[in-house]
């Protein structure tokens, strides 16, 4: 069985090689009517486009993925906070791996970022300068006009704000969530302003989000999120 699955292998190894290396078109010989040739046409090959594609547009993957990775985690990052302080989590975790994945969580997540940002310095097609990239309503990048009001690019700088307000919690979760704990504490309410911040950056901004079933996917997991903060909520006797 090992021997057939090996074979089977490098038979396959060799079609995808054949096909990557060439370029063959199946056409009828004119001499020999019937006669089916193989033609090679001359110029890149498959792999040879897919390797210039892949490095010409590096960045703008980079981008999106990364954008991905931090949605993700992000809203991860927000359910299993809220289920750590209702205790819900503790359900399918111990204490210790259900803080320490929440921690992880939050480190990913802003490295997510991080490289989001990085892709956006080096993209040819929507440039970012880093002090666009630092400082909000730099940009002009798809300037918003609220009722007649031009607010300029306010989905970047929602995205700049975002970025510093996740900052500021995973640092003072690393260095005060046992020193300082009060102060932790209010910094890290920080973390419903940046779900809020980061949801219309990525609605607006999102280049897979402008349409169809990730839009709509994206605002369900966001009104989802929402409705389990006010039980949150709710449970504290806040609201």
């Amino acid at each position: 069985m090992r021997k057939f699955i090996v074979a089977l292998f490098i038979v396959g190894l060799s079609f995808t090689s054949l096909f990557f290396v060439a370029q063959p078109v199946f056409a009828e010989s004119p001499a020999n009517p019937g006669t089916i040739v193989v033609q090679t046409i001359p110029g890149p090959t498959v792999a040879q486009k897919l390797a210039d594609r892949t490095k010409s547009s590096w960045s703008w993957y980079l981008v999106r993925g990364a954008g991905f990775v931090a949605a993700a985690a992000l809203v991860v990052l927000m359910l299993s906070g809220m289920g750590l302080v209702t205790g819900f989590t503790f359900r399918f975790l111990e204490p210790l791996t259900a803080w320490a994945t929440h921690r992880a969580l939050g480190i990913v997540f802003g490295i997510s970022i991080l490289l989001h940002m990085l892709g956006l310095f080096f993209d040819h097609f929507v440039p970012f300068n880093l002090v666009q990239l630092l400082v909000p309503w730099v940009s002009d990048y798809k300037p918003v006009t609220i009722f007649g009001v031009n607010v300029g690019s306010l989905y970047v700088a929602l995205g700049v704000l975002a970025f510093y307000g996740v900052a500021l919690v995973i640092l003072t979760s690393l260095l005060w969530v046992e020193k300082k704990p009060y102060l932790w504490k209010l910094v890290h309410l920080l973390s419903y302003l940046v779900m809020i911040f980061v949801f219309i950056h990525a609605l607006y901004l999102g280049t897979d989000l402008t349409h169809g079933v990730l839009r709509w996917a994206w605002i369900a997991t966001g009104f989802g999120v929402a409705g389990v903060v006010l039980y949150r909520l709710w449970r504290a006797k806040t609201v």
